[in-house]
């Protein structure tokens, strides 16, 4: 009987938490969401105003950290989070989808690539499977407004936002990429990249078809991806005629950690994401060379946090 009750206390241990709301503050409601995708499900933190969202949802992307090992450690930012507080002050849902093969979803890591076969326009489609399916799940609940979402997305994250806008979903206002790409620092070494010639010609691929309005933005000290590249990668996406604005910061904060920060720098496109949202019931084509103009606002807000 002891050996029984033990094993019920260690596997209970174990057992996944409930869906649903899993904490209630001041600030925000939590909710757990499982979202299927391929016939897994992943995890999905949906933060929503304490008083209910009265914007539209808006859904941020995770990247993959440098070494494989770290996969399994990454969650979705919490709803405490500086970028998801500045969303539910004004009122919008925030959703986090954690991708397969990372954290708790453990499974294979279907987005990876090996170097020297890299398909980074078939990673780029698997990661935004995923966001596509959280993307449509949380917009079908109840307490998500029926409104136009914005994506955005760090490093691999915004390689999804990149494959995702080549879908051109329904009821996507716009999508923001902050530092978007995938294979930097490879073999962990600072501005080494795994086969960017692929990523600049995937690049150019999902351009073929993205009619959506993209902001892109990176900063001249990325280590992962840095302005060369990105400038190869922007020319790409636009000259196949995608639409993307890309914003090139100046060398900020410390080169070794912008990169890595790129949840905080998300804050840098938080005054554009809102824009984009505002202009819900007008053409967002004729507004999106205006939303550069609040970068050099919300920079100067931003520059504490990039030295933190």
């Amino acid at each position: 009987m002891r050996l029984l009750a033990w094993l019920a206390v260690l596997l209970a241990g174990c057992a996944v938490p409930p869906e649903g709301l899993v904490a209630s503050t001041a600030a925000y409601q939590e909710h757990r969401v499982m979202v299927p995708v391929e016939g897994e499900r992943i995890f999905t933190r949906l933060c929503l105003p304490p008083a209910g969202a009265t914007d539209a949802l808006v859904l941020i992307n995770h990247g993959t950290p440098a070494r494989a090992d770290l996969r399994s450690s990454v969650a979705p930012a919490a709803c405490s989070s500086e970028a998801v507080r500045w969303f539910l002050a004004r009122g919008h849902a925030v959703g986090l989808p954690l991708r397969r093969g990372y954290g708790e979803n453990g499974g294979p890591y279907i987005e990876g690539n090996v170097c020297g076969q890299s398909d980074y326009v078939r990673s780029g489609r698997e990661s935004a499977r995923d966001v596509a399916a959280a993307l449509a799940w949380l917009a079908a609940r109840p307490d998500v407004p029926r409104l136009p979402a914005i994506v955005v997305g760090n490093s691999t994250g915004g390689l999804a936002a990149v494959a995702l806008a080549a879908f051109n979903p329904p009821h996507v206002a716009a999508l923001v990429s902050m530092a978007g790409g995938r294979g930097g620092w490879y073999q962990n070494i600072p501005h080494m990249n795994c086969e960017p010639d692929r990523l600049v010609e995937a690049m150019g691929q999902f351009g073929k078809t993205a009619r959506l309005p993209m902001l892109w933005v990176y900063t001249n000290n990325d280590t992962f991806f840095g302005p060369a590249l990105a400038g190869r990668m922007h020319a790409a996406f636009t000259e196949a005629g995608g639409e993307a604005r890309l914003e090139r910061l100046g060398s900020w904060g410390r080169a070794e950690r912008v990169h890595e920060i790129g949840a905080k720098l998300t804050r840098v496109a938080l005054v554009l994401g809102h824009r984009f949202l505002d202009l819900k019931h007008t053409d967002i084509h004729t507004h999106i060379v205006s939303f550069s103009l609040s970068l050099s606002l919300s920079l100067s807000l931003s520059l504490s946090l990039a030295r933190s």
